[in-house]
């Protein structure tokens, strides 16, 4: 059985589904989203679709990312509903086609409210901890803080721990390229921005990376 991470999706949806096309991903794999399902790329509501139908078949973790977060706030706050919105939220509700209704919240699928709800701040497996952001070195896990899990840039984060690996996102690397700090993995590889989608089989450092045009890019780290 593999374990594999896939970065920040952000709407593409037409690249997620190019992952799984591949066949390389089986049903018994474990598969862990690192968050940042929504805002910014074309379609946010067809990703959530697709991953709630899917997680029937096959074995899915969902980490939360800030920009779930962001919806979460905006649903009764209307300066936070502002912010959202410029970073991405406008496009999220265009894909549920609901533009400037103002009882968006409720036009929003209830499975998908469940869906974000439930997402995990993050998630041990074996030798990996898998984060959306990154985390606080010398901290516990269950003593991390908000910004550090899910908002604080990591352009060149420290190692966290000496026994485990930290696979993350967020931090988008505009190149396209996996970023690889031996102790930290970031796969943020600017799905949204015309890049890659990465997913990535963390024991082995096999990688597939997808384009929202349909692309495809095999490799190993």
């Amino acid at each position: 059985m593999a374990v594999y991470a896939i970065g920040d999706i952000h709407g593409c949806l037409k690249a997620l589904q190019t992952i799984f096309n591949q066949k390389i991903i089986k049903e018994e794999d474990t598969i862990v989203f690192l968050g940042d399902y929504i805002d910014r790329g074309p379609n946010s509501k067809g990703v959530i679709d697709w991953l709630i139908k899917n997680k029937r078949k096959y074995n899915f973790e969902f980490i939360l990312g800030n920009h779930e977060i962001m919806m979460q706030t905006s649903k009764n706050n209307k300066e936070r509903l502002r912010e959202w919105l410029y970073f991405g939220g406008a496009e999220t509700l265009d894909s549920y086609k609901i533009n400037d209704d103002p009882q968006w919240v409720q036009k929003v699928d209830k499975s998908h409210w469940d869906f974000i709800d439930n997402c995990k701040h993050y998630l041990e497996i074996g030798d990996y901890i898998f984060v959306h952001a990154g985390l606080e070195k010398g901290k516990k896990l269950k003593n991390q803080n908000k910004h550090n899990l899910f908002w604080k840039k990591y352009e060149i984060p420290e190692q966290y721990s000496t026994t485990k690996k930290v696979i993350c996102g967020h931090t988008s690397r505009k190149n396209g390229k996996i970023a690889n700090f031996g102790h930290t993995v970031c796969i943020d590889t600017y799905a949204y921005g015309g890049m890659w989608l990465t997913c990535l089989n963390v024991e082995t450092n096999e990688f597939i990376k997808t384009n929202n045009k349909g692309k495809v890019e095999i490799g190993k780290l």
